[in-house]
């Protein structure tokens, strides 16, 4: 008996698929999964560049004298060190009023002394003899009295004289009582009151003069701070008012980044995370700052949709970097970038 062909199980009349044309088609289905894949790499959206700019702590040195510069004690550009002088402003009114509030001050005290001291010697030794010479009448005034009462009651003088007799012993005895009081007043000094009001006088004028010393230190102006001198407003012989910036000092030591960042990138920003910045100026592309400030711009900042289906308004955020370590070199203006991977 034959043995059964190969091709027998196929249909009659079915000629066989030739090897070259699987082979095609595998490699056909190879290339459109090496294209495929080839297009889901490259359909990825390239990083968004955000570019910030490096800022540092101002601060506008300004003075509580109302006076003319005398003098600069530093140029634009200086590095300066916290207490240094930097300006000298000249006040002859101020100084004026230092005089005056010292010499009200010397004044107050002279007379706080002189009441500490009571009264005067000789007042209280002149009140004394009048006290003396009015207790001298007020016993004549008595003895007086006794004898025209006697004679009163024998009858030998009128009851006008006898009357007239005791209206003047009374008024002796109250002159002399008068003259008493005074010269203990004398001998006691002013009450109590008076020299706390006297004391008080002193103590004021004591602040004044503290006063018009702090605005006389305040005539030569020293550095708060380390840093440079970033700018200088007015010039030399010109009149400045009090609270009037005459310089800004700027902090190196205090610099930061700051970007705007679109509110739909915020999800890419939060406090506390770290970023390798790029500082073109500095030829740096991995200088490490970490996020410390987040804050809402303002409306004018609010980036405005087209009103298409879906869009809506959003806001703008201030994000602040601050580096990781110093950085010798980084300096205000410079500009600062951000690659931000964006995933499909």
């Amino acid at each position: 008996m034959m043995s059964e062909s190969p091709l027998l199980g196929r249909g009659r009349g079915e000629a066989p698929v030739p090897q070259s044309l699987t082979i095609a088609f595998v490699a056909l289905l190879a290339l459109v999964v090496i294209i495929t894949l080839i297009g889901l790499f490259t359909a990825r959206k390239p990083p968004i560049t955000l570019q910030g700019q490096v800022e540092a702590t101002e601060i506008r040195i300004s003075g509580k004298l109302l006076g003319r510069i005398d003098s600069f004690l530093v140029k634009e550009g200086d590095a300066v060190r916290r207490g240094d002088t930097l300006v000298v402003i000249n006040s002859p009114i101020v100084e004026a009023q230092y005089r005056k509030t010292e010499a009200l001050h010397r004044a107050t005290q002279e007379e706080n002394r002189k009441v500490d001291r009571g009264t005067r010697r000789q007042v209280v030794e002149s009140a004394y003899q009048v006290w003396q010479a009015a207790k001298s009448q007020a016993e004549l005034a008595v003895k007086t009295y006794e004898r025209i009462h006697t004679l009163y009651t024998d009858s030998v003088v009128p009851r006008q004289r006898y009357d007239e007799a005791e209206a003047a012993m009374l008024s002796a005895r109250a002159t002399e009582r008068s003259a008493y009081e005074q010269y203990r007043l004398a001998q006691e000094g002013l009450q109590r009151e008076d020299r706390e009001a006297s004391r008080n006088m002193v103590e004021a004028a004591a602040s004044s003069v503290a006063e018009m010393q702090a605005l006389l230190v305040d005539g030569r102006l020293t550095a708060p701070a380390d840093g440079q001198i970033a700018g200088i407003y007015p010039k030399r012989g010109e009149l400045v008012a009090p609270g009037a910036p005459i310089m800004t000092l700027v902090t190196l030591d205090d610099s930061y980044v700051v970007f705007n960042v679109r509110e739909d990138l915020m999800p890419h920003f939060r406090m506390g995370k770290r970023f390798a910045l790029s500082v073109p100026a500095l030829a740096r592309h991995d200088v490490p700052m970490t996020v410390y400030y987040i804050s809402p711009l303002g409306s004018f900042a609010t980036w405005q949709s087209t009103k298409q289906v879906g869009s809506y308004d959003m806001r703008t955020f201030e994000i602040r970097l601050r580096p990781d370590t110093p950085m010798e070199g980084l300096r205000p203006g410079m500009t600062a970038i951000i690659e931000l991977e964006i995933d499909n």
